[in-house]
């Protein structure tokens, strides 16, 4: 069990099935979680994407598709 920077309330999370850099959502307030820690478990607020930087990955990936035919 990991606690929610966010809310403070317990985040049941699987920690055989868990890997550092996952994300969570808390299911008491909707924060989206990065798993920080696996042992032990501990999580803080995920890094927002905002648009831009979300259109240019998808810019980049449009580039190495053309670069692949």
């Amino acid at each position: 069990m990991a606690m929610c920077p966010e809310c403070e309330a317990d985040v049941e999370v699987d920690e055989d099935d868990i890997e550092k850099g996952d994300l969570i959502s808390c299911s008491e307030c909707g924060s989206h979680l990065e798993v920080t820690s696996v042992v032990p478990v501990e999580l803080d607020v995920a890094p927002e994407e905002n648009e831009d930087e979300l259109d240019e990955d998808e810019d980049e990936d449009e580039l190495d598709e053309d670069e692949d035919e």
